[in-house]
């Protein structure tokens, strides 16, 4: 028996693979087999919609390596070694923006683990902390979640059944995140940084953290746990500090109640839930693109800043000598385009300096500051302003 495998995931996990393998092969004859057709059609969709988060990652991610963030990779090999993946899957770090989570995913037979910034920078005070997050998205990967959802679709939307696989899988996943620590409290302390945020978790009992969840046993604090995918964070913290504690019995009436509301998931259960997935995936990819594309503009506009310099002094210091704007850039002795190619124009009246970049014109404004000049940026045609560095406003 695999002591990183919460007991309840085995027998469900056993029952809803059978049940979704025996509603497959149904579905496949009841529609003597146009069934092919569509899911052909649905994975199409999702090759192309989940495709573009990959893009996104990594055009974006810091992929860890060996010479990339190596402490992090450190901590991120030596956890798939303790895990007995031998091989690692593609790691990366992607700015946050305020969302303290990380993530698994799997496209076209690869695995890929995804650390958001805040979750890294939070752990900072205790970065074992951060094998925790490590070893929870390796569980999902190392107990094939990430493919074995497929099978089971047809019968997740199940009321009881299907919420409570989700939330085995969560308590295994948590076991693999311990097995990864090096320190005890690392882990039920990793999951309090959820709950408190990234700098008070630090503060918090955790042993009394772990105690609310006697207060929450009630009917409807036990409804929504039965209803919902994910265990309540008190108990997770609970089972965190000792695999063995135990729990508050729930409300039987929760139960009761709970057999009338089919299981939503986390992406919508059931079959529904792949077609909701390939949205869900879209909608991210549709939000990613844009920031993407404008990541790239503001890359875009920085180099031609920085390429700028030179002209910037060379102009400033023929104002101060001359005392009167060149009529030209030749006029200057500067040439009429950056090391790269990027076209410049002079405004003889303003001396304000057009780049012509790919992502729209840069402007170069001198202002009189002191004995000199002060340049600043602005946006002219077809240039956004959010593509402005923010050093040069």
């Amino acid at each position: 028996m695999d002591p990183l495998v919460y007991p309840r995931e085995r027998t469900l996990g056993a029952i809803t693979l059978v049940l979704g393998l025996l509603v497959w092969l149904a579905l496949l004859v009841g529609t003597f087999g146009i069934l092919l057709l569509y899911l052909l059609m649905g994975f199409i969709g999702y090759c192309f919609a989940h495709s573009a988060l990959i893009a996104w990652i990594k055009g974006t991610g810091v992929k860890l390596s060996p010479t990339q963030l190596p402490e992090l990779n450190a901590r991120f090999e030596a956890c798939c070694a303790r895990l007995g993946i031998a091989t690692p899957p593609e790691a990366y770090l992607l700015h946050g923006d305020g969302m303290f989570n990380a993530f698994a995913t799997r496209f076209l037979g690869r695995d890929f683990v995804i650390l958001l910034s805040d979750v890294v920078d939070a752990m900072e005070p205790q970065p074992d902390g951060i094998n925790f997050y490590i070893g929870h998205e390796l569980g999902h990967i190392r107990r094939k979640h990430l493919t074995g959802h497929f099978w089971r679709a047809p019968v997740l939307w199940l009321p009881l059944l299907g919420a409570a696989y989700a939330r085995a899988k969560e308590y295994t996943c948590d076991l693999h995140g311990a097995a990864c620590c090096e320190q005890l409290d690392s882990a039920p302390r990793a999951l309090l940084a959820l709950a408190a945020g990234a700098h008070q978790w630090r503060n918090v009992d955790m042993n009394a953290y772990a105690a609310q969840s006697r207060a929450n046993a009630g009917f409807w604090g036990s409804f929504h746990e039965v209803v919902g995918g994910y265990p309540w964070l008190t108990k997770r913290v609970a089972r965190a500090i000792d695999p063995a504690a135990r729990l508050p019995e729930r409300n039987p009436a929760a139960y009761l109640l709970g057999l009338f509301v089919p299981y939503a998931g986390r992406a919508g259960g059931g079959a529904l839930g792949i077609l909701v997935t390939v949205a869900v995936i879209g909608i991210l990819a549709a939000v990613a693109l844009p920031a993407y594309q404008d990541y790239q503009s503001r890359a875009v506009v920085a180099q031609a800043w920085a390429n700028g310099a030179p002209v910037r002094l060379a102009l400033a210091e023929y104002y101060r000598e001359k005392e009167e704007i060149p009529e030209s850039l030749e006029a200057a002795g500067l040439p009429e385009t950056l090391p790269d190619g990027t076209a410049l124009r002079l405004d003889s009246d303003t001396m304000v300096v057009e780049v012509q970049t790919a992502r729209g014109t840069l402007l170069m404004e001198p202002a009189p500051s002191g004995n000199g000049l002060r340049w600043t940026c602005g946006a002219g045609e077809g240039l956004a302003e959010k593509a402005l560095p923010a050093s040069c406003k």
